[in-house]
């Protein structure tokens, strides 16, 4: 008997959903950081035994969208709904389950197993918990719910326990060997991203894109050149800053990233652009990879 299905992990922004996702998959797949909306895209991360295929996907954070970038990131999670096979919801000990009453009653609807995560539980005391708990059962009849600490760990493995036996039983979906759903080059712009997320205030980070037009790889050295896109001149100067130096900075610190997840000698030139209201346009977000239906 083999099993294999689609674990999707769903919640608002800044619950803690991509460390709980890297934690699940024992790799450094989805950026995690202390800013909310880090997540843009739908990201897949396999795991593979000989018994068992489990394709984690972590989406963006359930927001009302004010821009059309905003639009897909929502509609990655909605699609998330639709084909899966094992829901996990991520909620924290500081949000109210009232909070997005029109997404939470679609997960209620659904015919599949929902695991519902109350995550940061080292931020709370055990009666508080167990109000939240009772005031999510109300919301969820059927969901069960489990409290974690993905940043600790704590009943990590309980979860990936129960995924494991929700799991129905299936060929897998991909080959064995594969871990993820994205090329290379996904990883670059996910990584480059994530340092600008962490070293630029206020709306910067959410003002950025970033490409890789070139990524040339041999047995021990990878050649990459990325842009990174902003919408503004101004932006352009902050990103690349005086003499240059926070580009070098970012630049530096991706490089380092980049050569642990590659395992390989990173030589990295970034460039800075302008892309006007690039997060409102069709034709740019489909090329930067956004699902816009």
């Amino acid at each position: 008997m083999h099993k294999a299905g689609f674990v999707n992990i769903v919640g608002n922004p800044n619950v803690g959903k991509s460390t709980l996702m890297n934690a699940l998959v024992g790799e450094r797949i989805s950026i995690a950081t202390f800013k909310a909306q880090t997540t843009r895209h739908r990201i897949m991360g396999i795991c593979n035994t000989d018994e068992m295929q489990i394709v984690f996907s972590d989406t963006p954070g359930v927001l009302k969208p004010s821009y059309k970038l905003q639009e897909s990131m929502l509609n990655f999670s909605t699609s998330a709904l639709a084909d899966a096979d094992i829901l996990l919801y991520v909620t924290d000990v500081v949000e109210t389950p009232d909070k997005h009453n029109d997404f939470v009653e679609k997960v209620g609807k659904l015919d599949v197993p929902v695991l519902l995560l109350i995550n940061k539980i080292d931020l709370t005391n055990q009666e508080k918990l167990v109000e939240l708990v009772d005031a999510w059962k109300e919301l969820l009849l059927s969901a069960e719910i489990i409290p974690i600490s993905a940043v600790a760990k704590f009943n990590v493995d309980y979860v990936m326990k129960r995924v494991k036996e929700l799991l129905p039983e299936s060929p897998p979906y991909f080959d064995k060997d594969q871990w993820t759903d994205r090329p290379a080059r996904f990883f670059v712009n996910e990584i480059i991203r994530e340092k600008i997320l962490l070293y630029y205030d206020k709306e910067i980070p959410y003002s950025v894109e970033v490409g890789v037009d070139q990524f040339k790889e041999d047995a021990g050295k990878i050649y990459i050149h990325a842009v990174i896109y902003v919408e503004r001149d101004s932006q352009k100067g902050i990103i690349i800053g005086r003499q240059g130096r926070a580009l070098k900075k970012v630049a530096s610190e991706a490089r380092r990233d980049l050569e642990k997840f590659f395992g390989k000698t990173i030589f990295l030139e970034t460039l800075v652009k302008v892309d006007k209201d690039w997060r409102n346009s069709d034709k740019e977000l489909r090329n930067f990879g956004y699902q816009l239906d």
